[in-house]
């Protein structure tokens, strides 16, 4: 019989779709070791595996995120690693911008944010999740509210609509 992780391997490889990384999801439930057996999965060196587990730590974070507080600090230092996919940054700022951050990532979450909204090269949907994650921080750590401001003014010209929606309505709400 297989463990979880060797599971999770096989079905991760079987497809990839929204429908799998929901069944997933489901089938990881509430269940602390099958979630370990996923972020196992998701921290490992496996360039294809960590991607498309990220999708499945996205689809649990919609129903259950609480259950990834104590995975942060290791996601966080996972998508902070250098060539990683844009999928493991993408899911784990996404999952972020809906979620309390702990103390424990905030210095690390804030330069990992600041980096990826300064890069134009950077994928448009992490740098607009960075966005909104570093507008939660700025809650906690107002001191960083100028230089989130200054970025998204310098960057707001280039920007996607997208991104120049987000960065406006994000404005608006610091400047207040």
């Amino acid at each position: 019989m297989p463990t979880a992780a060797q599971f999770l391997e096989e079905q991760l490889l079987l497809e990839h779709s929204k429908p799998q990384a929901q069944r997933l999801a489901n089938w990881i439930g509430h269940d602390s070791d099958r979630l370990a057996a996923l972020l196992s999965v998701f921290l490992d060196e496996n360039y294809r595996l960590s991607q498309r587990a990220a999708w499945v730590i996205s689809a649990i974070a919609d129903k259950t995120p609480w259950l990834l507080e104590p995975w942060l600090p290791k996601m966080v230092s996972k998508m902070r690693e250098p060539g990683v996919h844009d999928a493991v940054k993408r899911n784990v700022v996404r999952v972020l911008q809906d979620m309390a951050i702990p103390d424990s990532v905030l210095d690390d979450l804030a330069d990992a944010c600041f980096t990826f909204l300064a890069d134009p090269q950077e994928a448009v949907a992490i740098r607009v999740f960075s966005m909104s994650v570093l507008e939660k921080i700025c809650q906690k750590v107002p001191e960083l509210k100028p230089e989130l401001c200054l970025i998204l003014e310098e960057h707001l010209p280039h920007g996607t609509a997208g991104f120049q929606s987000r960065a406006r309505k994000i404005l608006r709400r610091l400047n207040v």
